[in-house]
C-alpha cells in the first residue's frame, strides 16, 4: 500500500486534503489504476479543475511507481501510512493526521515529553540565543525538541537541541528529503537525521512550495506538548503553528522581547492575550509538569569590568550602535569604542557593520558565528 500513497503524494498540487479526499474514494493502488485509464468523475472533482485531472493522468501514465518506491529506499527514507506499526502514534488520533509519513532517521525518538520552538526566520541575535539556550537546555532535561529547521528561531534550537547532545531532535520538513531547504541549513538537517529524526508528509522530489509549510506546521503542533513561541512578527508561520496549537489545546508560552523589536510584536500580543511567558527551560519545564532543573550551563565569561557593564546596560538587549551607547551613557567616543572591543574578545557582545547586540551565555561549539540565525539589524 505504501508505494501506491508514495505514488499519488507525488502528484502534482497534491497536499494533505486532495490525498484524504481520494482515499476516502478507494484503496491507493485501485485510485492509480483509475488515474491511468478513462476519466473517473470522482477523482475529477477532488481536482477540482480539469487541467489538474489532465496532469495526474498524465503523471500516472509516466511515473514508474516500482522505482519510486526504490528511490525512497534507496535515500534511506521510510514510509509509514496512517494505521501501520512505524506511523508515530501521537499523530493517529490528531485532528488532521498525514495519511502518510515519511522519515530519515530513527521514528521510534517520537516518544517522552516534547517541546515544540518557533519563531521568526528574520530573529534577532537575542531570539537566536533565546532559541539556543531553550534548545540546549530542554535536552539537557530530556525534552525532545521539536521545530520546522527553517533559518533563524528553528535552527538555533535544534543548533542547541544538538549542542546537548542528549534527547534526540525531531524536525518537520515541508517538502521532499533530497531537497534540503534551506540549503544554508544542510549540516543541520543531516545531524538531526543522524541522531534524531527527520519527518514530513512529502515524497522525495517534492518541492518547497509555500502551500506545504502551513501543512507541516500543523504536525508540529501535533508532535509537541506544549509550543513556545521566541520571535515571531505580527503574522508568519509561528503564529500560524500557535492556531493550530490551540486546535489541539496545546499550552502556548511566549518570550518577552524587547517593546521596540518587531521581531517580538507577535511574542508580545500573546502574553497579552493571556499565553504564560517563558523566560528561560524551568518555566517550559514547569508546563510540562516537570520539575525544574538547573540544565544551563554556568557563564565563564570574564567580568566585563565596570565601564564595560555600563555598556551592557545601556546596550540592554537590542541593537545599538556606538553613537547611541555614546548618549546612553556618558562615555566618549574613545572609551566606548574600547569597551566594545573587550567585549566583543571576551564574548559579551557581537558585532555586525555598525550595530551592537548583546549576546547570552556563550555556545559550547561556537555553531552561533554567522549561518545558523540569518539576523537582523535594528
Amino acid at each position: 500500500m505504501e508505494a501506491w500513497l508514495v505514488a499519488l503524494a507525488s502528484l502534482p498540487a497534491v497536499g494533505p486534503a486532495r490525498l484524504r479526499a481520494m482515499l476516502a474514494i478507494d484503496r491507493p493502488s485501485e485510485l492509480w489504476t483509475s488515474l491511468q485509464g478513462p476519466p473517473s468523475p470522482e477523482i475529477a472533482k477532488v481536482a477540482g479543475k480539469r487541467e489538474l485531472y489532465e496532469q495526474w493522468h498524465r503523471t500516472a501514465a509516466d511515473l514508474d511507481v516500482a522505482r519510486l518506491w526504490t528511490r525512497h529506499r534507496e535515500y534511506g527514507v521510510g514510509v509509514a501510512a496512517l494505521g501501520t506499526p512505524g506511523y508515530p502514534p501521537v499523530l493517529c488520533d490528531d485532528l488532521d493526521p498525514p495519511a502518510v509519513v515519511f522519515h530519515k532517521g530513527d521514528p521510534q525518538v517520537v516518544h517522552g515529553p516534547r517541546v515544540a520552538i518557533v519563531g521568526t526566520r528574520r530573529c534577532t541575535r537575542y531570539g537566536s540565543d533565546v532559541a539556543f539556550e531553550l534548545g540546549r537546555d530542554l535536552a539537557l532535561a530530556g525534552v525532545g525538541v521539536v521545530s520546522g529547521l527553517a533559518l533563524g528561531i528553528d535552527a538555533a534550537a535544534h543548533a542547541g537541541a544538538l549542542d546537548a547532545n542528549a534527547a534526540p531532535p525531531v524536525a518537520v520538513v515541508g517538502n521532499g528529503m533530497d531537497r534540503v531547504y534551506p540549503e544554508r541549513n544542510r549540516a543541520l538537517w543531516r545531524a538531526v537525521a543522524d541522531l534524531g529524526v527527520l519527518l514530513g508528509e512529502a515524497p522525495l522530489g517534492a518541492p518547497p512550495e509555500r502551500w506545504r509549510f502551513p501543512a507541516r506546521n500543523r504536525i508540529i503542533a501535533a508532535l509537541a506538548d506544549v509550543v513556545v513561541v521566541v520571535e515571531s512578527h505580527a503574522s508568519g508561520g509561528a503564529m500560524h503553528t500557535v492556531v493550530e496549537a490551540a486546535a489541539r489545546n496545546r499550552a502556548v508560552l511566549a518570550v518577552p522581547g524587547p517593546v521596540r523589536s518587531s521581531a517580538s510584536d507577535g511574542c508580545h500580543q500573546l502574553l497579552a492575550d493571556g499565553c504564560a511567558p517563558c523566560r528561560d527551560g524551568d518555566d517550559v519545564l514547569l508546563a510540562l509538569g516537570m520539575s525544574g532543573a538547573e540544565t544551563a550551563p554556568v557563564d565563564s565569561r570574564p567580568d566585563p569590568g565596570t565601564v564595560g557593564q555600563r555598556v551592557l546596560e545601556a546596550l540592554g538587549w537590542q541593537p545599538a550602535d556606538a553613537e547611541q551607547i555614546k548618549s546612553r551613557t556618558g562615555l566618549t567616543m574613545v572609551q566606548v569604542a574600547g569597551a566594545v572591543e573587550e567585549l566583543r574578545v571576551a564574548g559579551w557582545v557581537a558585532v555586525s557593520g555598525r550595530w551592537i547586540e548583546r549576546v547570552g551565555v556563550p555556545r559550547r561549539t561556537g555553531s552561533d558565528q554567522g549561518p545558523l540565525n540569518g539576523s537582523v539589524k535594528g
